[in-house]
This record gives structure tokens, sequence and C-alpha cells, in this order.
């Protein structure tokens, strides 16, 4: 992988977890539970189809395989942290995000081997 794919890379992971953090609360905030459906729509479509659905995409897969929730949780979870909150309280969670993706991956495992 190249210097610019590296960068490229490294502000397509950036800027999901950012415009999360930056836009989610405020559009929940305004629309209630449809500003939420709003977010999901535009703010996570437009981040994928940047990072993934044009010519030059900002994502390049050369190896492992990450998911954009990867990026998410990590970006969310940091900067949950940095501004004050408790990791240990968030650890409940994140281990049932891992046990909820294994077994996702072993249904999803399941159903293309038949």
């Amino acid at each position: 992988m190249s210097t610019s794919m590296a960068i490229h890379t490294m502000v397509g992971g950036f800027m999901l977890p950012f415009l999360i953090r930056m836009t989610w609360g405020k559009l929940v905030n305004q629309f209630g539970a449809i500003g939420g459906w709003i977010a999901g729509a535009f703010v996570v479509g437009l981040t994928w189809c940047l990072n993934h659905g044009t010519a030059l995409p900002l994502i390049h897969q050369t190896g492992a395989w990450v998911d954009q929730g990867v990026s998410v949780g990590i970006g969310v979870l940091t900067a949950t942290v940095v501004l004050g909150a408790s990791f240990k309280k968030a650890l409940p969670n994140i281990l049932q995000a891992i046990t909820g993706g294994a077994l996702a991956a072993f249904i999803s495992s399941l159903v293309l081997a038949v």
C-alpha cells in the first residue's frame, strides 16, 4: 500500500465516526426518532458511498477486511473516553458487540455454505 493509499484509508476510517459524533445526536434532538433514521440513511450511506462506491474510493482494501462498524466503534469509544467517560463502563457493550458479530458471522457461514 502506498503512502497516498494509507492516508486515504485513514481519512475514510476517520470520517464516519467523526460525522456520527457531530451530527447524529443533533438530528435525533431536532427530529426525534425519525432523526436517527435520517442520520442512518444519510450519514452512514453517504460515507459508505465515499469510502467504497466511487471510481477512486477513499478506503483501499489490501489486507484484512474491516467493516465500517469497527471504525465507528473505535472512533466513538475513543472520543467518549477522551471526553471523560469510563472505559470500564463500556466493556459489557463491547463484549456484547463482539459476541453478536461472532454469532452473525457463524450464522452467515452456515447460510452461505448451503
